[in-house]
């Protein structure tokens, strides 16, 4: 996305600087800058967090007339979901599009350890609950407004589990934040899984080295650990316990 694109963005939605900072995580000084004409030898972090902010609450205007998707935004629902191509990457919640860039292999690394801790623990038992990664789709409400892919998932319930998706909450979630899904998976999701009767959230976010375990089941509490702690499995009854010392090792990389 150009700065050119982004300047008409924040016209149309009358973003604020202090707003794109906000949904960036970009300091607000530094998104002046940027918008005022000074863009050269901005870092690729920086940028991909000032296109994810613009991307996060965008309803895909352009597929929806591109594929002739006729409903209003907030009226978007599952069919029309499904009649977007394939490489086209968005979640449906509540009858918006949000847009998911592709992830890092950052990202992909946090995601498939912890789904090899879980899917190894569940195994090596012959457990009855099933692990998935990401990209699975999952209705969470068990309605027509809202499918998700949560970076690992957890279900139980094998009911729940069909050929197409996942129709229901499963009992654990996992999302592995990045720049621009930051306020998503800290406010928009939390509120959906909380809704949904998720028993387990986790948010692991490596830009902040902490991982924030989320208890559904009772009054909402949170649990938060430092990136590289062993942390328990509370759906498990602490049996199983996920180990962040090699996640904190990617965590502390610089990458390119």
């Amino acid at each position: 996305m150009t700065i050119q694109e982004m300047e008409r963005r924040k016209q149309e939605w009358g973003y604020t600087y202090t707003q794109i900072a906000e949904l960036s995580d970009i300091p607000l000084e530094t998104v002046r800058k940027i918008f005022e004409g000074n863009a050269e030898n901005v870092e690729y972090r920086v940028w991909d967090a000032l296109e994810n902010a613009f991307r996060d609450r965008m309803v895909v205007k352009e597929a929806s007339a591109a594929y002739e998707v006729k409903r209003k935004p907030g009226s978007y629902t599952i069919e029309d979901y499904r009649d977007l191509p394939d490489d086209l990457r968005v979640e449906l919640i509540d009858g918006y599009f949000y847009d998911m860039a592709a992830p890092t292999t950052f990202h992909q690394l946090m995601a498939a350890e912890v789904h090899r801790q879980i899917a190894n623990h569940i195994l090596d038992r012959d457990g009855a609950c099933t692990p998935f990664i990401s990209p699975v789709d999952v209705q969470l409400d068990s309605d027509e407004k809202t499918m998700i892919q949560p970076d690992v998932v957890i279900v139980c319930d094998p009911s729940k589990i069909v050929r197409r998706n996942i129709i229901g909450a499963p009992d654990f979630v996992l999302e592995v934040v990045s720049p621009g899904t930051k306020r998503r998976d800290y406010i928009v999701k939390l509120a959906k899984y909380e809704q949904a009767k998720v028993r387990e959230y986790w948010i692991v976010d490596p830009y902040t080295k902490k991982v924030l375990v989320y208890f559904l089941e009772g009054e909402g509490e949170v649990a938060v650990y430092p990136i590289d702690a062993e942390i328990p499995v509370h759906i498990f009854g602490g049996e199983l316990v996920l180990d962040f010392k090699r996640i904190a090792q990617w965590a502390d990389k610089e990458w390119d």
